[in-house]
């Protein structure tokens, strides 16, 4: 038998399943473990442990973070190494079991070949468990070995068992999990993971290790061609230009054609250099999970993040796109807000996109899809995402690598969703905008002014749209083309349809800054008068403009000041319980720290307008 170079092995379950226990036996009983850190699994106990000193605490083992040891709880995904009998390597990824690092989990499944589920016999299936054979079937892994730990604690029984089994399976076929393996165990007690049990004969299959040892993947059915996502330009001596990177599928060989999936360009191999030296005059030269650089035969313009692309085994070939339906992981803490701007990476590429539209949240235990506006952490759903600018990505169950995406809050950098691409939808290849003869340039000179965006943040009742109304008459008289974006105003049309929850501001902001955009290249300085009281949904607004053509304005007034003025009754609405979604009051506000003008909305009116006037026109 051909051996596999290495097992990606993901273990999953809900937490006090056993799963470091298992694992930890696992390494220890095929000798996978330093002689120092057994002795340190002899000797050590944390708060609580009923395991004798001098006896090996296998959880110890795996668990690697002191939270994690004081609260006996998996945090942390950790990676440990482990020979099998067969000489097969295995990477094991020890996935954590609480639901609120579902995150680290999916990481920890996005490479896997095989996963092991863990069920407490006793405590049988929870919706935990649901959850991370979802993720996995989500995440492309191909066998889940249902193992259904301390049997011990149910007398051994078979009923017990096979219960257990019929309602993971029943989720695992819904999913289309390729290949599904169940095994009664007892980590604690050592029954099938190493050997076998005389606890349990009724049960004949193989055990945990015997499993593994045998397990081959599938014939893979080849869907995509050659991928070479570019890493890094490699420049050196003698004019060489090479792209370095790893095959993330199919094969290259000198000579083959591949194309720059972004500009559509094409070249062919010329050589293929690893460390050792060029790889020429094979037939199959570089293939899946190599790390090469490759050189051209003619100059093309290719960048970091480019990918390099054959044809495929169906005649298609990759093509960038900017609207794509993926199913999506949603980790970030803040729900999923649709039309608020975050950055996609995939790869070494990263872009703005925006979730355009949530299509269903899926119910991990009964599989219904449910409409739905947001999703709330560890929720799975189905998405539509924007991005910026055409992008070359596969469907996830073509190509892992090209594939998936992470999403990225712009303000934070937090990491707020894994996305699994399922195709790139029709309007991206269908929407080909026209490029006009009358520019921006003709637009300005007719004008006689340059455009731009002066777009005015503040609390509600700041003083934003008796400022951005001064000024605009005060311009207006000096020949300026102005107009306003009041956020009442919008919302009584354009906006219509919105109410105040963070999504839906989040889309009003897109909205009048998609507007704003179109006015201003028509010509115009355009104020935008909104609340707008979060920094990413300004900061994406801002992104659609080059630089200097927005300035940011923060309306500085104190909230008490505020409240004294409530020109709309909404501070006492707010006070009285009838308006929970007030900024200020229910919703917070998040003040800009780097605002390009700061007025004092409790100060002279004549003064804000001169500064404000003076800004706008670049005195």
């Amino acid at each position: 038998m051909e051996v596999t170079p290495v097992l990606h092995l993901v273990t999953c379950g809900s937490v006090d399943d056993g799963k470091s226990t298992l694992i930890g036996r696992l390494l220890a009983e095929t000798d996978s473990v330093p002689v120092d850190q057994l002795e340190y699994a002899r000797t050590t106990r944390r708060g609580g442990s009923t395991i004798p000193i001098g006896e090996v605490d296998f959880s110890l083992l795996t668990d690697g973070l002191e939270a994690e040891r004081e609260q006996g709880i998996t945090i942390d995904v950790a990676y440990r190494h482990m020979n099998l009998p067969n000489g097969r390597r295995v990477l094991i990824a020890d996935a954590p079991g609480h639901e609120q690092y579902t995150r680290n989990m999916a990481v920890a499944a996005s490479n896997g070949d095989v996963a092991i589920l863990l069920v407490d016999a006793a405590r049988g299936v929870r919706p935990q468990t649901h959850r991370h054979l979802t993720v996995c079937a989500l995440m492309g892994v191909t066998t889940v070995i249902i193992a259904v730990n301390k049997m011990d604690l149910v007398d051994y029984e078979q009923a017990a068992f096979d219960d257990i089994v019929a309602t993971v399976q029943a989720t695992a076929t819904r999913l289309g999990v390729p290949q599904v393996a169940a095994i009664p165990m007892s980590a604690f007690a050592g029954d099938n993971v190493t050997g076998g049990s005389e606890s349990m004969p009724w049960y004949s299959g193989p055990t945990l290790l015997e499993f593994l040892s045998d397990w081959e993947p599938a014939a893979a059915q080849e869907t995509a061609g050659f991928r070479f996502p570019v890493q890094f330009i490699v420049r050196a001596e003698g004019n060489f230009r090479g792209y370095a990177g790893t095959v993330v599928s199919g094969s290259i060989s000198s000579g083959d054609e591949v194309t720059v999936s972004d500009s559509g360009r094409t070249a062919r191999v010329d050589r293929i250099v690893t460390y050792d030296g060029d790889r020429s005059g094979g037939a199959t030269t570089a293939v899946t999970d190599q790390a090469v650089t490759i050189t051209l035969d003619h100059e093309v313009d290719v960048t970091r993040g480019d990918v390099l692309a054959g044809q495929d085994p169906d005649g298609t070939s990759l093509q960038p796109a900017d609207r794509f339906s993926a199913d999506m992981v949603w980790i970030g803490e803040e729900p999923l807000a649709h039309g608020r701007s975050y950055l996609l990476v995939s790869g070494s590429r990263s872009v703005p996109a925006t979730v355009t539209t949530v299509r269903h949240r899926l119910d991990v235990v009964s599989g219904h899809e449910s409409a739905a506006r947001v999703l709330e952490m560890n929720d799975i759903g189905r998405i539509e995402v924007a991005t910026d600018r055409p992008i070359p990505m596969d469907a996830y169950d073509r190509c892992r690598d090209t594939g998936g995406f992470l999403l990225v809050d712009r303000v934070t950098a937090d990491t707020v969703a894994a996305g699994l691409v399922r195709h790139a939808m029709r309007r991206a290849f269908n929407v080909v905008p026209h490029e006009y003869d009358v520019t921006d340039q003709a637009r300005t000179a007719l004008m006689g002014h340059a455009s731009r965006v002066v777009w005015l943040t503040g609390l509600p009742g700041s003083g934003k749209s008796t400022i951005a109304d001064s000024t605009v008459r005060r311009l207006h008289a000096m020949g300026v083309h102005t107009y306003v974006l009041d956020g009442d105003n919008v919302r009584t049309g354009l906006n219509k349809d919105l109410g105040f929850t963070a999504e839906d501001r989040a889309e009003n902001v897109r909205r009048v800054a998609e507007v704003a955009k179109l006015m201003s290249d028509a010509g115009l300085v355009v104020f935008v008068a909104l609340v707008s009281p979060y920094r990413a949904d300004r900061e994406a607004a801002a992104a659609l403009f080059d630089e200097g053509d927005f300035l940011e304005v923060f309306v500085d007034t104190p909230v008490e000041v505020c409240a004294e003025r409530d020109p709309k009754g909404l501070y006492a609405k707010a006070a009285a319980g009838n308006l929970p979604n007030m900024t200020g009051m229910g919703q917070s506000y998040e003040a800009p720290e780097n605002a390009d003008v700061v007025l004092d909305g409790a100060g002279d009116l004549d003064t804000q307008v001169d500064t404000l006037a003076r800004a706008v026109l670049g005195e």
